[in-house]
This record gives structure tokens, sequence and C-alpha cells, in this order.
């Protein structure tokens, strides 16, 4: 019996340690979907935010900037606005042709630019820069050759501002739409001195036509009548006083020929009104 005993105790143990294993394990199976679970949560949450700062990072910014002074150049640039942040591409607007054949003819051959237009990395950047760099020196050290100049003079003007929502295809856009602009007028003042050209040679040809026909008349003897052109102009100042001087001596004609008929109207109804009386007191007098 105890034999028996002893070896049933055992039995039941073990089976109580399986059951405990199991329950172990399936505690453990439990806990690790969980942690998968929570572990993909984050995972998505971190990658969604890494998203977000990425996308926040790359959005660039641009500043425009409206006046540059002379002998100023992009590495220029790049060098004095790479300490506030990152830049990206710069495009500096160069001055007209008709400047630059002046200054050509004067002795100077240096081109200048008129605006330009740089880019941040970071349009937060590009914000505060534009914000900090008003009224401000452009060059930091003394000897630098752009000190006495400052980013935002109201007459002296180195306007720096940020484009908000501009991106560099704009930009481009922009450049391209001014370029087909340029283009098309000059195709328009072409055509237009070309029509003025062959007018003029029209006009040549006849004339020479012309003087070709009037010789050979004359050397014939016949009469050539030569066409005189008028053409109406305004009233002198004669003429006009003239004008009003006949208008008034018209008025008074016809005035003075209206007082006579007015005159002759009554004479001839007083010669009416005499023979009616005649009439009447004759018949009172028969009576």
């Amino acid at each position: 019996m105890d034999e028996e005993m002893a070896t049933d105790v055992p039995k039941i143990v073990t089976e109580e340690s399986n059951d405990y294993k199991e329950d172990d394990d399936n505690s453990k199976n439990d806990y690790s979907e969980v942690n998968d679970e929570e572990l993909k949560e984050q995972a998505g949450v971190d990658s969604k935010k890494q998203q977000q700062t990425v996308g926040s990072k790359c959005l660039p910014g641009i500043v425009y900037i409206g006046h540059i002074p002379p002998r100023l150049r992009p590495k220029h640039m790049r060098n004095m606005l790479s300490l506030y942040g990152e830049i990206g591409r710069i495009f500096l607007q160069p001055e007209d042709r008709s400047v630059k054949r002046k200054k050509k003819k004067a002795g100077t051959k240096v081109t200048s630019f008129t605006e330009g237009w740089v880019e941040f990395r970071d349009k937060r950047v590009a914000k505060r820069v534009a914000a900090s760099l008003h009224n401000t020196p452009m060059g930091s050290r003394k000897r630098s050759r752009f000190v006495s100049d400052l980013w935002n003079i109201k007459k002296l003007l180195y306007h720096v501002q940020y484009l908000h929502r501009f991106q560099w295809c704009h930009l481009s856009e922009r450049l391209a739409y001014e370029m087909t602009v340029l283009q098309q007028r000059l195709r328009t003042e072409i055509s237009q001195a070309k029509r003025e050209t062959n007018f003029y040679l029209a006009n040549v040809e006849k004339s020479q036509n012309m003087d070709k026909l009037r010789r050979k008349r004359e050397k014939k003897g016949e009469n050539i009548k030569e066409k005189m052109w008028d053409f109406t102009q305004r009233r002198t100042e004669d003429e006009i006083q003239i004008s009003r001087l006949r208008k008034q001596t018209t008025s008074k004609k016809n005035l003075l020929k209206a007082q006579e008929k007015a005159k002759d109207i009554q004479k001839k109804s007083q010669s009416n009104i005499s023979l009616l009386a005649k009439i009447f007191n004759s018949s009172k007098a028969k009576d």
C-alpha cells in the first residue's frame, strides 16, 4: 500500500506540475502577444512622428532679396547666409542689357544684380532669418566690403522677405514666363520694323517711277498738273471775327426787313379800318 501510495503521489505531483507549466506557457504566450502589439503600436507612432519630422524638415523656404549692392556675388551671399542655416539654391537676377551696354561704354565690365532668391532647407529657418536680418549690417567684420550696407533700408532698400508657400518651381516658371513675354515683345517690334521698312521702300519705288514719268512728259512737252494736297486747318482769330460780323450784319438786315413788313401790315389794316368806318357811318345816317 505504501508503495502504491508512493508511486501514486509523484504521478499526481507531476500532473499538477505539468498543469502549472502549461499555465505558465500560456501566460508567457499571452504576454508576448501583448508586448508584440504594443511594440507594433509604438513603432507605428514612432514612424508617424519620424515622417512628420522628416516632412517638416524637408519643406524648404525661400527668401526674396529686393536689392543687391554692387560687387556682391552668389558665393558672397552663400557665405553670409550659411551662418544661419543650410542653404540650397541661390538665384540672382542680372541687370538689363541696356544698363550693361552703358557700363561697357563707360569702361566698367563688372556685372551687377538687381534682386535675388535664396532657398533654405528649412522654412522655419528662412522665416527666422527674414525676421532677424531686418535693418542689420551685412558684414560682421570691419574690413568686409559690405559693412556699410544694411539688409533692409527704406530707400537704399536691401529688402529681405519670406515668401509664404513659394517654391523654386514657381521661380523657374516666372522666369520662363518673363522670357517668353520678352521674346514675344521682340518679335512684335521686329515685325513692326519690317512693316515700316517695307512701306518706306515701296514709297521710294513709287516716287522713282513718278519722277521717270514726269521727265518723259517734260521731254515730250506735255503739261503736267501737280496735285496739291489741301488740309483742313483751324480758323484764325481774324477769320472768326469776320464770321461773327457777317452774322451780325445778316441779323440786322433780317430785323430791318421784318420791321418793314410789320409797317406794311399796319398800313393795310388802317386802310381797312377807314373803309369799314365809312360804311357803318353811312348806314347809320340813312336810318
